[in-house]
């Protein structure tokens, strides 16, 4: 019973902690120098196939709007939809030096698309001909997104795949039903420029219908309105299992983490049954040798192993292994010589032998503190009451060690299971990236590179999510092995 209360106070915790994670997590996000958005749709706004309204709409639909100032209408008597105020992103630049100077008419500013309550929404159509201007009002409904061509198409016959660009945007998947319709007019009132002009529609029945236009400079409380409202759609989002889609990979976030993790978890998994294989051990021997030469030199590769960078052991690693010795491919994990109809066995020692390096670079960077930790316990087991009487008994020098010594040490070592979750899921950022595996870490650093935020965040909410899990594993697993601990005492 002790146990189960345990375990809910610890998971309710974990809601706590997981909750003040993604708070930093999307704070950190909102604070990437990289616009990737603006960078991505500035080729399909400049072509005419996107407005800024709709890009503007998909930095909402993610939680990224940081709005500068606001066009709001309301429409008046006459309208099915009086009183429903209509509001659209604008900049204060563009009514301060291009609108009030007479560089930019007011038609044209107005013009765009207005959201307002109940998925309304009012676009206003000014024709560069200077023709009759349009208003629609539709019932817009939201089905996602797609992926679609930019149409910015360039002959990329002679780039290779890695520097090709990629033409592909993420587009939202809308539906809109017209509801109302008609022409629209500006009431000219004045000659000054910086006073707001109004509107009046006329709608197909030859109704006329007045419309309030204000315009007003976002405040501080309005950026940190918006800041909320993004932080807790995406929250809201993600706990119905929608991380997004992921800006440069084109797919749902959850899938890209999915479909990828699976080759960071094999090199992972094998590399750390070869770490606790190969460091426990060398401690144990080390801390039974004390001093000797055994101690001193397994001592001295730790530390090597300990204070040598990932990204210098692996690119020392293919330089000797595989470029000058070619025992082992560069990098990938699919050798360019595997014939295309070879068989499962074939392709699976030939993955096998491309992860050899990886898991060589992870082994040795990580052995060293395992093995120093476990050689520390020992030495402190040694010297308790329990051994010297286990040997004054008669017992032998090996069923002191491995029988007695040997379940003391771990209890400590149970300790860093905290962090084998994510370090078998998570995958390994700097030795992916130096191989060149398409393991869920390399995917990872790429889309940071390019501020891919919603798969950014969700890949670190999903770290965050197996270190929690991990952590209460880990404290579980020490009552296991030491029965002195009674949880929930």
């Amino acid at each position: 019973m002790d146990m189960i209360k345990y375990i809910v106070k610890r998971l309710l915790l974990s809601v706590l902690i997981l909750f003040g994670v993604s708070v930093i997590i999307y704070a950190l996000a909102r604070m990437m120098p990289t616009d990737y958005v603006d960078n991505q749709y500035s080729s399909a706004v400049s072509q005419g196939t996107m407005t800024q309204d709709d890009v503007d709409r998909i930095k909402e639909l993610y939680g990224l709007a940081m709005p500068d100032a606001y066009l709001k209408l309301k429409l008046g008597e006459g309208s099915e939809y009086k009183d429903i105020t209509f509001t659209k992103n604008t900049k204060a630049d563009t009514y301060e030096n291009h609108v009030v100077p007479g560089g930019e008419s007011y038609l044209e500013w107005y013009a765009g698309s207005y959201d307002g309550a109940h998925n309304m929404r009012v676009v206003l159509e000014v024709p560069s001909d200077g023709g009759v201007c349009t208003y629609k009002i539709y019932k817009v409904t939201l089905r996602g997104t797609n992926t679609t061509e930019s149409g910015d198409k360039k002959d990329d016959a002679t780039e290779d795949d890695n520097n090709k660009k990629d033409n592909t945007i993420i587009t939202l998947d809308e539906v809109l039903e017209l509801k109302e319709s008609g022409t629209f007019a500006l009431v000219e009132t004045t000659e000054d420029l910086s006073v707001i002009r109004q509107i009046v529609f006329t709608d197909s029945n030859g109704a006329k219908i007045d419309v309030a236009v204000n315009y007003s400079v976002a405040t501080g409380w309005d950026k940190f309105v918006s800041i909320l409202g993004g932080y807790f759609g995406w929250l809201g989002n993600m706990l119905q299992g929608n991380l997004g889609m992921s800006f440069k990979y084109k797919k749902p976030v959850q899938t890209v983490i999915f479909q990828n993790m699976g080759i960071s978890f094999a090199i992972a998994f094998i590399a750390t049954i070869l770490q606790f294989a190969i460091a426990i051990p060398l401690g144990i021997k080390a801390a039974t040798h004390q001093y000797g030469v055994l101690d001193y030199t397994v001592t001295i590769l730790a530390m090597i192993g300990i204070s040598l960078p990932t990204f210098f052991l692996g690119a020392l690693f293919i330089r000797v292994f595989a470029v000058q010795l070619g025992w082992f491919e560069v990098g990938g994990l699919v050798s360019a010589s595997l014939p295309m109809n070879a068989n499962w066995f074939q392709r699976l020692c030939d993955m096998l032998w491309h992860m050899v390096l990886p898991m060589a670079v992870l082994v040795i960077l990580s052995i060293g503190s395992l093995m120093r930790y476990t050689r520390t316990n020992t030495l402190e087991a040694l010297k308790a009451d329990y051994v010297r009487t286990a040997r004054a008994k008669g017992l032998s020098e090996n069923k002191v060690i491995y029988k007695h010594v040997f379940r003391n040490t771990m209890i400590p070592l149970v300790t860093m299971m905290a962090g084998i979750l994510p370090s078998l899921f998570g995958g390994a950022m700097i030795t992916e990236t130096v191989f060149s595996i398409p393991g869920i870490g390399k995917l990872a650093y790429d889309a940071l590179v390019v501020g891919d935020i919603p798969f950014i965040m969700g890949y670190n909410m999903f770290i965050a999510v197996l270190t929690v899990v991990g952590t209460l594993f880990s404290d579980l697993m020490y009552a296991v092995v030491d029965p002195r601990v009674k949880l929930g005492k």
